[in-house]
């Protein structure tokens, strides 16, 4: 397949690039605006294969976005472009209603001009996937319940009301005119490349600091951890043998709370870059005033993609940890530019957010 990947140079939007690219039967087009979290040194294992380009757009030029559709001949679009800091979110929402509401609007509009112009053999194979996260659906009560594809909307903060905004109006270019999409949503990934702004990168760069690690209110929120690499395979999945309309939860069955994930961080640079003396990198924690309107616990239900499309997360939490905070300690190449540049550890992290640039 010919793909076009918006926002591809971000945390997870990279991820699947690699994870497109690798197979050489798949062509890869990412299409990134450049903006603070997205990174092009994220991509250089496959930036000098010849089945994967680079083009710096913005999905709010839906002109140029027809163009690249029909120079390359797309077949189908992975839309992780989006504006994803919760933080940020409350203290500036202008941008992520310009960027995930009006900017996939934009982007559907071009989308849907290109399908329509496609010989009816394309049209039945194209597919417009647009990649959301479970945070549209509000927060949990600390018991046994889950997020499932039926769960109604209730978004707290101004970044999941955008993404559900988003998702409304993908479903409605659906039923109204056709446009074949499917759509994700996924839980908290963690994994390589993840932008130093967010909680788990955050805990690791501020430890092997010695700074603080901030952790809000008292820790008590849960969120279902799931490796962005996992992710990835599942997103190929979804846009390859998804069923046109439909919607798929991808999660990874591992509820934490936000001070269990702080806690583990510690206990594997305990073991992999110790202190000196008797100390650990826990006495660093520190509880800082809580977020407004702080989500108490999120946690997703994947029996649907596991029963249609064959998925299973592959990497346990643990195992995935231990091999992020590895990754962390032999890429400073990678992080320290951004850390020196303006995420110098003193700022919150983004305790709950997602990571999709």
């Amino acid at each position: 397949m010919k793909i076009l990947v918006t926002g591809g140079a971000g945390f997870i939007g990279s991820a699947v690039c690699r994870q497109l690219a690798y197979n050489p039967s798949n062509h890869v087009v990412n299409v990134d605006k450049l903006t603070y979290a997205g990174n092009l040194a994220s991509l250089r294992q496959i930036e000098s294969q010849s089945n994967y380009c680079f083009v710096q757009a913005d999905i709010w030029d839906e002109a140029t976005i027809l163009a690249i559709l029909h120079k390359y001949e797309i077949d189908a679009v992975m839309h992780l472009a989006a504006e994803s800091h919760v933080d940020r979110s409350i203290d500036g929402p202008a941008a992520f209603i310009e960027t995930n509401i009006v900017g996939t609007f934009r982007l559907l509009n071009a989308a849907l001009t290109y399908w329509r112009e496609l010989p009816e053999p394309k049209q039945s194979v194209f597919r417009f996937h647009h990649i959301s996260t479970d945070e549209v659906f509000g927060d949990l009560p600390f018991d046994e319940s889950i997020f499932t594809e039926e769960t109604p909307y209730a978004p707290s903060s101004p970044y999941a009301a955008s993404k559900a905004a988003s998702d409304h109006l993908v479903r409605a270019w659906h039923a109204t005119y056709g446009l074949p999409i499917v759509l994700s949503n996924c839980s908290n990934n963690y994994g390589p490349y993840h932008f130093p702004e967010k909680l788990i990168p955050l805990t690791i760069l501020n430890a092997l600091e010695g700074k603080l690690l901030p952790v809000y209110g008292q820790g008590a929120n849960v969120r279902d951890w799931l490796f962005v690499e996992d992710h990835a395979r599942a997103l190929e999945l979804v846009v390859k043998q998804g069923k046109p309309g439909e919607s798929y939860n991808i999660g990874g069955r591992a509820e934490r709370t936000n001070l269990q994930v702080v806690e583990a961080i510690c206990n594997v640079l305990d073991h992999k870059r110790p202190l000196p003396g008797n100390t650990s990198y826990r006495d660093l924690i520190s509880f800082v005033a809580d977020r407004p309107g702080h989500d108490r616990r999120y946690a997703i239900d994947a029996t649907k993609i596991g029963l249609e499309l064959g998925w299973e997360p592959s990497v346990t939490f643990e195992a995935g940890l231990e091999q992020t905070v590895q990754w962390y300690l032999d890429n400073d190449w990678w992080w320290r530019p951004i850390r020196s540049n303006s995420y110098a550890g003193e700022r919150l992290g983004g305790i709950s957010s997602k990571g999709a640039a």
